[in-house]
């Protein structure tokens, strides 16, 4: 299997966050990845259709934010391209409600069935991974050129609140912002898809995430208290809501090329 990772463009990197390949072509049996939150949403592109919660999906899927772990499988090679975009891309580059996908992940030829069918068409014709990520380059510019601009309040919000994910922030940034908690809690909730404060959860699992995935640690408790959290329990209270399972189960487990 291919894990690569690419940097966003600059044309686009306003709303992409990063870029992600992955490719098996000597498939034995199923492979299925997990998809973990992480406060991003994502546009999925798959040569070979996958299953998601025992529903096969088409070759374009486009992600909310993701609360409840979930999977998707594969039954024969593939290739996938996972778009991530900042946590505020949804409105503003699909037009879409990010209310509406949160943990409700949608087939992209439903949010807009113009030119998709087309762009499908090339990518599954396309002959390298580098010339497929051109195109879904051009289709994301296209679609910036007829976008709303996101909320320059939002973009502050989610940017300190992913650098500093602790209790405190959403209260913070209140008085910074000089608005009400009502109306913080529901701009946030149109734009982003989730509540301040549980998006500041995600960011503190996958801030942890990604040091435990990288082995970057001697002891479970290191994780714990470098990211805010009470104590080892309470690290390990999380990681399990946001996987439905433990730290240790998942290093046992082996690890994934991203969580999604």
């Amino acid at each position: 299997m291919n894990v690569i990772n690419f940097k966003p463009t600059c044309e686009v990197a306003e709303y992409v966050e990063r870029i992600l390949v992955i490719e098996n072509h000597q498939m034995i049996t199923p492979f299925s990845l997990p998809l973990f939150a992480n406060g991003l949403p994502t546009l999925l592109f798959k040569s070979t259709r996958g299953i998601i919660n025992n529903r096969t999906t088409t070759h374009f899927t486009l992600f909310g934010q993701t609360i409840l772990p979930e999977t998707i499988t594969f039954n024969e090679d593939f290739t996938i391209i996972a778009y991530f975009f900042k946590p505020y891309a949804l409105s503003a580059v699909f037009d879409v409600s990010a209310r509406e996908l949160t943990d409700r992940p949608v087939d992209l030829n439903l949010v807009m069935p113009t030119g998709t069918t087309e762009l499908q068409d090339r990518l599954l014709n396309a002959d390298t991974v580098e010339s497929m990520i051109t195109l879904l380059d051009q289709f994301i510019l296209h679609l910036l050129a007829n976008s709303k601009r996101g909320s320059d309040l939002i973009k502050y919000a989610v940017s300190r609140i992913a650098g500093q994910p602790l209790p405190e922030i959403s209260i913070l940034l209140q008085k910074e912002l000089h608005i009400t908690e009502k109306t913080f809690r529901r701009t946030f909730e149109k734009n982003i898809g989730i509540a301040p404060n549980l998006y500041r959860r995600i960011c503190q699992f996958n801030a942890a995430f990604q040091q435990l995935n990288n082995r970057n640690y001697e002891k479970l408790s290191d994780i714990a208290f470098q990211h805010g959290y009470a104590d080892q329990s309470h690290y390990i209270r999380s990681f399990k809501e946001f996987t439905n399972i433990t730290p240790k189960e998942y290093l046992n487990f082996g690890t994934s090329p991203e969580n999604t």
